[in-house]
């Protein structure tokens, strides 16, 4: 009996005489069974996920793309058996064809079966292993079944509906921390499979992997825990010469790198057996960046020290380690070699920099990949290894001890150090603050920022006492009390100098730190690190000591730090910035979509880099919606300075007695903003220093009621021809509500009168040529049926939506550019919302390139429409 072909249906629904698919073809992997990812532009963004399985790829089209949350299950629609060559297809699918529309190769690899695939298939509940670029670990795919127990057939072609879900494993990571589809969006189509990337000896079925075994504690700090916690970790891993561990993403050396901070906690964590524990070094963090004999050496802050630490610099070249980032904390040994941070602090005043030590902690790129997805104990691994060859004294491999994290404390306290970082075994690196990464402190110690100081008394020279503050959730420098002891002659003499060089009229203190002037005030600049018993209830500091300046951080994100209690992983907030103070995250602020508080935030966080381009240098009018959407909007054009961080004056006011205008200077302005609740931001069509001559034309297409969308559609495009009638370039983006926004960038000729009046002129030749579509007047009854083309933002002060805003309305809609021939294909102005939006970043700002350089002198349009700007001047 003749087999049925398993390709039949996939090849009756192609053309291949007009798509590149493969029509059938395709060798079976040396390497083992492959699977492949394909994200899938078609009708709507979903990932394809295959596995090979008895000669083809069996498949699965999954909407939302896969998650390493075991909490999360993600609809997987089985659909029809794709030939083993369609792993290697990538392209586009020729409009009119099935599956319309681009597809990359998001990720591939190899599967392993934990059970009979066979009978996991027929059964439907099929486990199995991935090693993949992206998705590794053990996965399950769990087919629905109707009330009577029957498959779930949803579709009109009945294809079974199953779940993807990621077990638990060494892989498996809480959603709010981590979202692969959002983190890696790009293509391995270039990667070979991972046949390079070599498992642990340990399986990955069988349990994390943990640190090698035998690994020697040195020096005096090392050996009295030794004593109180028994040995450091050990464990069957090894890494010989030349092995990466599972995971790892062949990638070029990146330019810069973000480092991973850890978040202060109260207590160590219960499960003590899945942490290592680490001294934590009283120096400065230095991450460095080694490629050939080029060794640059880069703070937390992401300034290059390579001139500052030649001898370190030196150092590392002699080592002659692989490229690659490597991270860790320098350090001046002390007395029982115990780090001294005045000791640290003073090799640099003195440039005498030599008997600094470097502990190297981790490895996040190596050898040409990205380490970053690879668990703590295989970098770490790799670390070590690469270290045991070198034979500098300044360059040492920090050891970690796996016990109860009280005890670690406890030794660490005993012998004057500072405390101890715990790390999970089987944490990725991220750039970021994290609860993976967690401080123990024994005393209090922190940074402050010196508003001030006071005159010494009896035989001290210099000075008396520093004037400390901290920031408060409003970014304002409240006092925190003053420190006056820690310091000897020669520390007295340099910060006397370096504080008389920023004197100031004006505390630098809110009011409302209730602070007698007293002293002498000084610009918000450098820090202090100061060891304290408590804080007290009026936000005071008890029995403080100095330690030292620091230089490694910013004065604007310097706040008090309060020691949280460990949460559960799906409770973490670990991808935005740790300065970020968050207030009531779960908060839901949209009850339509259901969308919370910190998902508007990781939102901003994700299109920031997108948006900056349209903020940049314009005034900025924000929207604020304390109560959520559906209540109460506040627009927003002035601030205090300092309230928002991110967020500055403009340099002038517009005229006098105004208060000075908004702009976004950073990506970190949209966050703090919405963390203040503000929702929209709306930018004028000029930039500040040339405020009185607009650089652009907008439009904004408002429908009145009982319009269509397609009439919002063919309205938009009916705009553009008359743009190209008359010599305009033009661009479009989704307004994010309603319609259409047409922006048309013009050379800073004339000013605001002008542009109004003939922007309105356009408008009023739409209306001529077209009243059943257009109307001039705004007033509701004067476009029923009809669309106002909203000419009125090009006032003097007025304001429109900026791109990849959300829309403080029900769903909230995001405004996103547009090439013009996607005007047809979009649903509403609404397209993209706060949820969905992770499906547009791939195209980012690419539908409005050229737009920098799009400027255009607008006398031949205005003389095509016989305008004259002069009677408008």
């Amino acid at each position: 009996m003749t087999r049925p072909d398993p390709l039949r249906t996939y090849k009756n629904k192609r053309d291949f005489s007009k798509t590149s698919e493969p029509e059938e073809g395709g060798l079976a992997s040396p390497e083992g069974l492959v699977f492949v990812v394909q994200k899938h532009w078609a009708s709507h963004l979903h990932y394809d996920v295959r596995l090979e399985f008895e000669g083809t790829m069996r498949s699965w089209a999954v909407p939302k793309g896969p998650s390493y949350d075991p909490k999360v299950k993600r609809m997987a629609v089985q659909v029809e058996d794709h030939p083993i060559a369609y792993n290697a297809f990538e392209g586009e699918i020729p409009a009119k064809q099935y599956g319309a529309g681009k597809v990359i190769i998001w990720d591939k690899g190899t599967w392993e079966p934990i059970a009979d695939p066979a009978v996991g298939l027929r059964d439907g509940n099929l486990k199995f292993v991935l090693h993949g670029f992206k998705l590794r670990g053990k996965w399950a795919l769990i087919r629905i079944k109707n009330k009577n127990g029957a498959e779930d057939k949803t579709s009109s072609e009945h294809k079974p509906t199953w779940l993807l879900i990621k077990e638990k494993d060494a892989f498996a990571q809480p959603s709010a921390a981590y979202n692969v589809v959002d983190e890696m969006p790009d293509s391995v189509a270039k990667l070979s499979l991972p046949s390079t990337i070599v498992a642990p000896k340990t399986s990955i079925a069988n349990g994390a992997d943990s640190e090698p075994a035998n690994a020697e504690v040195k020096g005096n700090v090392r050996k009295s825990v030794k004593k109180k916690i028994a040995a450091p970790a050990s464990s069957a891993l090894s890494v010989e010469d030349g092995t990466i561990p599972a995971g790892a993403i062949e990638a070029p050396l990146p330019a810069e790198l973000t480092p991973q901070l850890a978040t202060l906690v109260d207590s160590p964590p219960r499960d003590s057996e899945e942490w290592l524990y680490e001294i934590k070094y009283d120096g400065y963090r230095l991450l460095s960046r080694i490629e050939g004999n080029n060794i640059l050496l880069i703070t937390r802050n992401g300034n290059d020290w390579s001139q500052k630490l030649p001898a370190l610099a030196d150092a590392l070249r002699k080592a002659q380690l692989p490229n690659g980032w490597y991270d860790g904390e320098i350090v001046m040994p002390g007395e029982k070699g115990i780090p001294d941070f005045q000791a640290l602090q003073g090799a640099f005043d003195t440039k005498k920099t030599q008997e600094i030590v470097y502990f190297l902690f981790d490895l996040p790129f190596f050898s040409g990949f990205d380490l970053r997805p690879v668990p703590l104990v295989a970098r770490r691994s790799v670390l070590k290894f690469l270290l045991e060859k070198s034979t500098s004294p300044t360059i040492r491999f920090s050891d970690t001890f796996e016990a109860l994290g009280r005890d670690i404390v406890t030794s660490a306290c005993s012998l004057g150090m500072e405390g101890v970082i715990g790390k999970k075994k089987d944490a990725p690196y991220v750039g970021r603050r994290s609860a993976d990464w967690i401080k123990l402190k024994c005393s209090q110690r922190q940074e402050f920022v010196i508003g001030g100081y006071t005159d010494p008394q009896g035989r001290r020279t210099g000075l008396g006492s520093l004037l400390l503050g901290v920031h408060d959730a409003d970014g304002k420098l409240r006092y925190a009390g003053k420190v006056g002891t820690g310091f000897d002659d020669k520390t007295l003499r340099s910060l006397t100098a370096a504080l008389s060089a920023i004197g100031c009229a004006e505390s630098p203190f809110t009011a409302a730190s209730d602070l007698r002037p007293v002293g002498h005030w000084v610009q918000p600049r450098l820090l202090a690190e100061v060891s304290f018993s408590e804080w007290t209830k009026s936000g005071r500091i008890r029995h403080p000591v100095f330690h030292g300046l620091r230089t490694d951080k910013p004065a604007r994100a310097i706040v008090r730090e309060v020691a949280t209690h460990l949460s559960a992983p799906e409770d973490r907030v670990t991808s935005l910035p740790a300065w970020l103070k968050i207030t009531s995250p779960e908060r839901e602020i949209d009850p339509e979509s259901g969308t919370t508080k910190i998902e508007l935030l990781r939102f901003y966080a994700l299109v920031g880099p997108l948006m900056m381009p349209h903020l940049k240098g314009r005034p900025v009018s924000l929207v604020r919606a304390p109560d959520g959407v559906g209540k109460q909007l506040f627009f927003q054009k002035h601030l205090a300075l300092g309230e928002l961080a991110g967020v500055a004056q403009l340099a002038a006011s517009l005229y006098p007695d105004h208060e000075r205008l908004l702009e976004v200077v950073k990506p970190e302005g949209l966050l703090s903003a919405a963390q203040m609740n503000v929702m929209e931001f709306h930018t004028w069509n000029a930039i500040k220093t040339a405020i009185n001559k607009p650089d652009r034309m907008t439009f904004d297409l408002d429908p009145g009621e009982g319009v269509e969308w397609q009439m919002m559609q063919e309205s938009a495009l009916l705009v553009k021809a008359l743009m190209d009638q008359l010599g305009l370039t033009s661009f479009v983006k989704t307004s994010g509500g309603k319609g259409f926004h047409i922006v048309v960038p013009v050379a800073k000729h004339f000013g605001w009168n002008q542009i109004k009046a003939f922007s309105r002129a356009i408008v009023a030749q739409l209306v001529l040529a077209l009243p059943s579509h257009f109307v001039v007047k705004s007033g509701p009854r004067n476009r029923v049926g009809k669309i106002f083309v909203d000419y009125l933002r090009n006032g003097f002060g007025a304001t429109t939506v900026c791109a990849w805003s959300a829309r403080a309305r029900p769903g909230l809609g995001v405004s996103v550019p547009l090439a013009w021939d996607e005007v047809p294909k979009v649903n509403s102005g609404a397209h993209w919302t706060v949820s969905s939006i992770h499906t547009r970043l791939d195209q980012g700002n690419g539908p409005w390139e050229g737009y920098a350089d799009a400027a255009q002198g607008l006398a031949g349009a205005m003389k095509k429409l016989g305008f004259n700007p002069e009677r408008e001047g």
